[in-house]
C-alpha cells in the first residue's frame, strides 16, 4: 500500500513506519544520507508543512501555535477538556540521523490513527505534536518548542539569539511564517500528560537484548570551564622540578577526576570534551590550559557533592603546584524524574504487548525533561544500532520500530480510552 493511497480507515502497518521516517528524512537530506533540518530553515518549513498535510489527510484536526509547534488533534468525548499530548521534535543537528525526534512523531501519528480506526472516539482528546525545536543546533537556545508550551520561555527569550550567519531567531521565525507580531503564549493549561517515544541514542538496550526502554529519570547536568594557569617557559632550559606546567597539571586533574568518577557511583559520568593549550607550540611549556568538564547523574545530591569534591581536589592541586586553577560553572540542569504512575502504566503496556523492556536512565536531554516539571510525563526508548545517534549511521530495525509503536498504542489506549 503506497503512502499516497493510504486509506483513512485502514490500519497503518509495520512497513509504513520505516517508510514514513524515510519520507520525512527526505526534507533536508544531505549527500551523506544524514539530515540537516535546523529550526525555521527551508527544510524545516517543508517538513512541517508535509506533516500537516499528512495529518489532514488522515483526518486529524491540525493547527500551529505561535512559534511553529504543529499539532494534530483527535477530539475526545469528555467535557473536562484535558489532552493527552504525544510526539517529539522535528529539528536535527548538523548531518543528524533520520530517526532522532522524527520517529516519535511518526509513531504517535500511527498509534493514534490506529486507535481511532479500531475504537473510535477517545474519552480524552489526543494530540500528536511535532515540536519545532529541541537540539539547539542553529540558535544558542534549546527546547524552544517545549519551552514555550511549558512556559519556560516567552518571546523575549528569542531576542538577540543569533545563528552563525547573524540571523536573529525572531527574524527567522517571521520568515518561516510565524510573525512575532502575532505571538500569543503557546503555554498549555489543558495537558493531562505528555508521552515521548524516542530512539535510545545509547547502547544499553541493544547490549541487554531489550526492545524497549522505560525511562525513570533524565539525568541532571553540570558543565564547567576549568582553567589551569601556570607559567610558560623554554622547553629545553627549564628543569623539571622548577616548572609550572599547566599541561602536566591538567593531565593529572583529568586522570584523577576520571578515576574518582568510576569509584564514586556506577551511574555517574564525567567527560572532558574540549581542551585548549596556550601558547600551544612544540618547544614552549604550556602556561595555560582550558578544558571543559561535563558531569551527569540522575540524583541532584550526587551531582552537588561530587562537584564539590572536585572543587576541593582542584584547590589542593593548585596549592601543591603553586598554580592558579578556576572551575567556572556555565550550565546547571537538575535531574527530572518521570511520573511514577505513568512509568508503571508503561510497564503494564509493554508486558501486555509481550515486549521485553528495561527500566533505565536517560543520559541525554529530551523534551520530556521540560514537560516532566510541568505535567505527568513518560519517556520511552527503542534501541539504536550500535548506540549510534546524531549521525547518518543512526539506525533502528523495523521490528524495534514496531515494538515501540505497539507499546505506545497500548499506553495511549490506557490513558485516553
Amino acid at each position: 500500500m503506497s503512502l499516497k493511497t493510504q486509506s483513512k480507515s485502514s490500519v497503518i502497518e509495520t512497513d509504513t513506519i520505516e517508510a514514513w521516517v524515510k519520507w520525512l528524512a527526505s526534507y533536508g537530506q544531505s549527500d551523506t544520507g544524514g539530515v540537516n533540518r535546523p529550526l525555521y530553515s527551508s527544510a524545516w518549513i517543508q517538513a512541517q508543512k508535509a506533516l500537516k498535510e499528512r495529518m489532514d489527510y488522515l483526518g486529524f484536526t491540525t493547527h500551529y501555535d505561535s512559534i511553529g509547534n504543529l499539532f494534530g488533534r483527535v477530539q475526545g468525548s469528555d467535557q473536562d477538556g484535558t489532552t493527552v499530548l504525544t510526539g517529539s521534535h522535528i529539528d536535527t543537528v548538523l548531518d543528524g540521523g533520520m530517526y532522532d525526534g522524527v520517529y516519535g512523531i511518526i509513531a504517535s501519528l500511527i498509534a493514534t490513527h490506529n486507535l481511532y480506526h479500531k475504537y473510535g472516539t477517545p474519552r480524552k482528546s489526543i494530540e500528536v505534536v511535532s515540536l519545532c525545536e529541541e537540539e539547539g543546533s542553529r540558535f544558542p537556545i534549546t527546547f524552544w518548542g517545549s519551552g514555550n508550551i511549558t512556559g519556560k520561555y516567552s518571546l523575549t527569550d528569542g531576542v538577540n539569539k543569533r545563528d552563525i550567519d547573524g540571523t536573529e531567531l525572531l527574524d527567522a521565525m517571521k520568515i518561516a511564517g510565524f510573525d512575532p507580531e502575532n505571538y500569543t503564549s503557546p503555554k498549555r493549561k489543558d495537558l493531562d500528560c505528555f508521552i515521548e517515544l524516542h530512539v535510545e541514542q545509547g547502547i544499553v538496550l541493544e547490549r541487554t537484548g531489550k526492545s524497549l526502554g522505560i525511562v525513570s529519570h533524565i539525568v541532571g547536568q553540570r558543565r564547567f570551564t576549568v582553567k589551569v594557569s601556570g607559567e610558560s617557559n623554554h622547553a629545553g632550559t627549564t628543569p623539571m622540578p622548577y616548572r609550572k606546567d599547566a599541561m602536566h597539571i591538567s593531565s593529572q586533574l583529568i586522570t584523577e577526576l576520571t578515576e574518582k568518577t568510576k569509584k564514586y557511583d556506577p551511574d555517574l559520568v564525567a567527560t572532558v570534551g574540549q581542551l585548549t593549550a596556550r601558547p600551544n607550540v612544540p618547544n614552549v611549556i604550556a602556561g595555560e590550559v582550558v578544558f571543559t568538564l561535563d558531569v551527569r547523574h540522575h540524583q541532584e545530591e550526587t551531582l552537588r557533592t561530587f562537584c564539590k569534591d572536585l572543587a576541593h581536589l582542584f584547590q589542593k592541586k593548585a596549592k601543591d603546584h603553586s598554580v592558579h586553577i578556576t572551575m567556572e560553572p556555565w550550565l546547571s540542569i537538575k535531574p527530572v524524574e518521570m511520573d511514577a504512575a505513568l512509568t508503571y502504566t508503561s510497564e503494564q503496556a509493554a508486558a501486555e504487548s509481550n515486549i521485553a523492556y528495561k527500566t533505565l536512565y536517560s543520559g541525554a536531554g529530551h523534551d520530556a525533561q521540560l514537560f516532566g516539571n510541568f505535567c505527568p510525563t513518560a519517556l520511552l526508548f527503542v534501541p539504536s544500532k550500535d548506540g549510534i545517534s546524531h549521525s547518518p549511521k543512526e539506525f533502528t530495525t523495523k521490528e524495534d520500530l514496531q515494538a515501540g509503536v505497539d507499546v505506545l498504542t497500548a499506553l495511549l489506549y490506557k490513558l485516553a480510552y
